[in-house]
């Protein structure tokens, strides 16, 4: 099932690629994807260990075989993707109304959405990193041929950025294959694992630094982070729903799948430097979201502001801080999706997303301003949401780090730091909803037509979604649970040996 998953986009794809109908093949690969992943996750919800398993060796002297299976949080991520990836296909205009190479611009998202679930799907390390690598080249195709504002500058720095995070990453993921002994060494992941808990992989401090500062580009952790917001900005609405939404996540995935489990020691080696970093992503960039004078600036930022706080879940190493992280990922994929699917909307009524130009949008279209309010709360951690029970959870986690007598331990003065940025966020969120939205509607925009009752479905199932887990959030906790588990049982047996 793993396998189709993964297959169905790329043969979408290529059908459409080859004259299929865009829109109605793209929309039947990701509704089936979607149906799929509801299977397989009520197939194995809460089950331990690795679940769904196939394997084919390819190059046995080397450890390299196609592997993929699932977890919990594989699950999570898998869900993240195909409810998003439902999402956005769905709001991608129709062929007609694009100028240029319509086939290629619905083929460009599927193989985003095939990567992705190939990555989050992989229990071998190589296909792990091919499948991430995949969905980055129609990323610059998409921003660089459908993009809006500077469009070409924006693809170029988002492919030297991510293509340096990548090529440091590599290095990482080789270094550690290197470090084991030969006999021993593998590229399948849990096998690693098993390596790990043994004790077999030595924690080189080094090897897990380059680990970090590769998926921490691919994440836009500070100061590693200025490709994004202007990459955001310039993609189209249903690019940067999936790359904010869905492919960031991938390398926060990757600390939990690969970087916690297989270098726990080394991992905390560097805390107090990605607590560093990681309040330069809430402070220093959520002052920058403040400053912003367009929508889909300011939404970009936010999204590298939000980063920081998964990274705190992270860094917090225990149960209830890595559970924080894994359902902030989620929570935050489903809100960003929606504010930019909303905001794509905007664009292209009424042309402009200056703060200066907007203004009493919500009039004449008030379910785009109704949906954006809920958004625009749901990103800020509202009670009803998703993002709420997440944030608490990574904050819980981080105060759970006692200081000695009555000092601060560093886990506190970074949540204290954190904690600000709920502020700022509520400042810059409420700041360009008042923009956009809210005061006098301006006469160019009198007779501006709200979202078609075709396009209103997939803006109601992403904020469904996003209230479910929000009312419900022990449903994504029990599901990650086991995982969480076994991240930290690595590090108890590491730390007995």
């Amino acid at each position: 099932m793993l396998t189709l998953l993964i297959a169905i986009p790329l043969v979408a794809a290529v059908a459409i690629l080859l004259g299929a109908c865009a829109k109605k093949t793209a929309l039947a690969a990701v509704a089936a994807n979607l149906v799929l992943t509801l299977v397989l996750l009520v197939q194995n919800y809460g089950a331990p260990g690795y679940q769904a398993t196939a394997s084919t060796p390819l190059i046995p002297a080397l450890g390299l075989s196609y592997s993929v299976g699932v977890d919990g949080l594989s699950l999570l991520m898998l869900l993240l993707t195909a409810i998003v990836g439902f999402a956005a296909v769905w709001v991608a205009p129709h062929p007609e109304k694009l100028e240029r190479y319509p086939g290629l611009y619905y083929a460009c998202l599927l193989f985003i959405i095939a990567g992705a679930t190939g990555a989050f799907a992989s229990l071998d390390l190589f296909f792990f990193y091919a499948f991430h690598e995949l969905a980055l080249i129609p990323t610059f195709l998409l921003i660089g041929i459908w993009g809006s504002g500077d469009r070409i500058t924006a693809a170029w720095k988002v492919t030297i950025y991510l293509a340096l995070g990548s090529f440091v990453l590599l290095i990482g993921l080789l270094a550690l294959y290197f470090s084991i002994p030969e006999a021993a060494r593998t590229f399948s992941i849990p096998a690693l694992q098993t390596l790990a808990a043994a004790g077999s992989i030595p924690q080189t401090p080094w090897i897990y630094l380059t680990i970090l500062l590769g998926f921490g580009v691919l994440i836009s952790l500070f100061p590693f982070h200025t490709w994004a917001p202007q990459a955001y900005a310039s993609a189209p609405a249903p690019a940067a729903m999936l790359h904010a939404g869905v492919l960031k996540k991938f390398g926060l995935y990757g600390l939990l799948r690969v970087g916690l489990p297989l270098m726990p020691q080394a991992a905390q080696h560097w805390t107090n430097l990605l607590l560093i970093l990681l309040v330069g992503n809430i402070l220093y960039v959520g002052l920058a979201t403040i400053a912003q004078k367009r929508l889909d600036s300011m939404l970009g930022y936010s999204s590298v502001m939000h980063m920081g706080y998964i990274f705190l879940g992270i860094a917090a190493f225990n149960p209830i801080g890595l559970t924080g992280a894994a359902l902030l990922i989620f929570a935050h994929g489903l809100s960003i999706a929606i504010l930019f699917a909303i905001t794509g909307f905007v664009r292209d009524r009424t042309g402009s997303l200056e703060f200066t130009k907007l203004g009493g949008l919500a009039k004449p279209m008030p379910f785009l301003g109704f949906t954006f309010g809920l958004a625009a709360f749901a990103s800020v951690g509202l009670p009803g949401f998703a993002n709420f029970p997440a944030e608490m959870s990574v904050f819980f986690g981080t105060f759970a780090h006692a200081g000695d007598g009555l000092a601060f331990s560093n886990f506190q003065v970074a949540g204290i730091a954190a904690l600000w940025g709920l502020v700022i966020s509520a400042v810059y969120m409420l700041r360009g909803y008042r923009a956009a939205f809210l005061g006098e509607t301006g006469k160019r925009w009198v007779g501006l037509a709200d979202l078609s009752f075709c396009a209103r479905p997939a803006i109601i199932f992403l904020l469904a979604a996003t209230m479910i887990a929000g009312f419900r959030p022990q449903l994504l906790v029990n599901l990650v649970k086991p995982t969480v588990k076994g991240i930290l049982q690595n590090q108890t047996s590491l730390s007995a040996k």
